[in-house]
């Protein structure tokens, strides 16, 4: 039996106890701790933590990813906190480490990298038979995406995320990695930031496509019908965030998604 399970930040975590009380502040993990089977054992959520409804609903809320309440965390007990190096502040991780026992540390930076992710939170909480299930799919899900965009030809896109400023993503994050697996490769090709604020016509002149995301900024059809009105002969497509920014079992569903949405786009459906 191994010893423990190590994390993002090689830490080793001893397998819990059926009396672990999880707090998880990372909305797709949230997730992942509930498809494990793990929702009577979890105490808080952020507010962000939406899925699955209506069930997570009934968890206690403890503030936001970047703003979390610490006293309202402490009360509820927690003996494992779930924090995520790119959605949490480490000041909050450390704070919380001095009345947590043990913070488990998350960084998937591509998509299968939640294989690693599946077994690090099921072998500590006692559910690796689930955890190898997921790895299943996941694994039957990248290898579809990939057969089924291998015909199209690559294309390069600006995912952007935010407006006012118009901010994108860089190519060493978790969503350029999961949408160059379906042949999508984001612009700029070389960015000094993880999240860079571009200049909105020069960018897009380089790219084949402008994806417009759900989140974080919760862009819609109006944003994208202005914005192909700003950008006449531009490409201009909303795309759902949650499928392209989140871990856990989302990710799964998420490959496909976008294989089924690059093929649509390419005219090439089904």
């Amino acid at each position: 039996m191994a010893a423990g399970w190590c994390d993002a930040l090689g830490t080793i975590h001893p397998r819990a106890g059926a009396d672990a009380r999880i707090a998880c502040l990372v909305p797709s993990i949230t997730e992942l701790v509930c498809a494990l089977g793990l929702l009577p054992q979890l105490v808080a959520r952020t507010g962000f933590c939406i899925h699955p409804r209506p069930a997570i609903d009934a968890v206690p809320k403890v503030g936001g990813t970047k703003d979390v309440n610490l006293a309202r965390l402490r009360a509820l007990r927690p003996t494992h906190v779930i924090v995520n190096i790119d959605e949490n502040e480490k000041p909050a991780a450390e704070a919380i480490a001095a009345f947590v026992p043990h913070i488990v540390v998350t960084h998937p930076q591509a998509p299968e990298d939640n294989l690693a992710l599946y077994r690090l939170i099921g072998g500590i909480f006692g559910r690796a038979d689930r955890a190898e299930a997921l790895c299943a799919e996941l694994s039957a899900a990248m290898t579809a995406a990939r057969v089924r965009c291998a015909a199209l030809p690559r294309e390069r896109v600006l995912y952007l995320i935010w407006k006012d400023p118009w901010m994108t993503v860089a190519p060493d994050t978790y969503i350029s990695r999961t949408l160059a697996a379906v042949g999508w490769d984001t612009v700029p090709a070389q960015a000094a930031r993880r999240y860079p604020v571009v200049d909105l016509p020069a960018a897009a002149a380089g790219a084949d496509r402008v994806l417009l995301s759900t989140e974080p900024y919760r862009f819609g059809a109006a944003d994208a019908d202005a914005l192909a009105r700003a950008l006449p002969g531009c490409a201009v497509h909303l795309i759902d965030g949650e499928m392209t920014s989140w871990y856990g079992p989302r990710a799964i569903a998420g490959l496909a998604y976008l294989a089924g949405l690059r093929g649509t786009l390419a005219g090439r459906a089904g």
